[in-house]
């Protein structure tokens, strides 16, 4: 489990596929201390838990290799990953932890379309398209992950909905470079999900 605050923005050094494209291996560097990161780890990785599989220190910076496998690559936009491509990284949840954001699986539910980009004083609105499937997961004030970052919906109509971004997220996070077109990996909020699920439950 994570929080959807980005604690580190990681690029990725290297990209193979394997398997027969199945699989991709990548390499990606961070600034996370080597000895804390475990084979076995989970890190979110542009809000996509992935499993770490080795780890290591070269050219005195920590780097970490993951497999995303043929479903990640269908429904997140890792698909579209290359090498120097730039990762909002997050390490999992242990207990005792501030719980900054919202509860965040690090299961992407689809991918969604940057509609417009509104530059305002120190800040940025962006309006999105989310997949219509998931649309009724998405409130006004209730949360949303986008690329792993956990956000505040401003507004939403049909399957549109906003979010505001502060100058601390637009500069410690790769949302600075979002630009209409863009596509993100969208994660609706855990709780909206339940909430849906019992009310289509019916009683005996």
């Amino acid at each position: 489990m994570f929080t959807g605050i980005v604690t580190d923005v990681g690029e990725i050094e290297s990209l193979k596929p394997v398997a027969q494209g199945q699989l991709h291996r990548l390499r990606i560097l961070c600034r996370y201390d080597q000895t804390t990161i475990a084979d076995g780890a989970s890190i979110a990785c542009n809000g996509v838990c992935l499993t770490v599989v080795a780890s290591g220190v070269a050219n005195g910076r920590t780097w970490f290799d993951v497999d995303a496998a043929a479903e990640t690559l269908r429904m997140t936009t890792a698909k579209g990953w290359a090498t120097g491509a730039r990762l909002n990284l997050e390490r999992a949840l242990k207990i005792g932890d501030e719980l900054g954001g919202h509860i965040v699986a690090g299961h992407v539910d689809g991918v969604a379309s940057i509609l417009a980009r509104d530059d305002l004083p120190d800040m940025a609105r962006f309006t999105l398209k989310s997949p219509r499937e998931f649309a009724r997961f998405i409130a006004p004030k209730g949360s949303v992950t986008l690329d792993g970052c956990s956000l505040t919906v401003n507004t939403v109509e049909n399957d549109r909905f906003s979010v505001l971004i502060i100058p601390h997220t637009l500069n410690v996070t790769t949302l600075g470079a979002w630009k209409a077109g863009s596509e993100v990996n969208l994660e609706v909020d855990l709780m909206a999900r339940y909430a849906a699920r019992l009310t289509e439950m019916k009683p005996a």
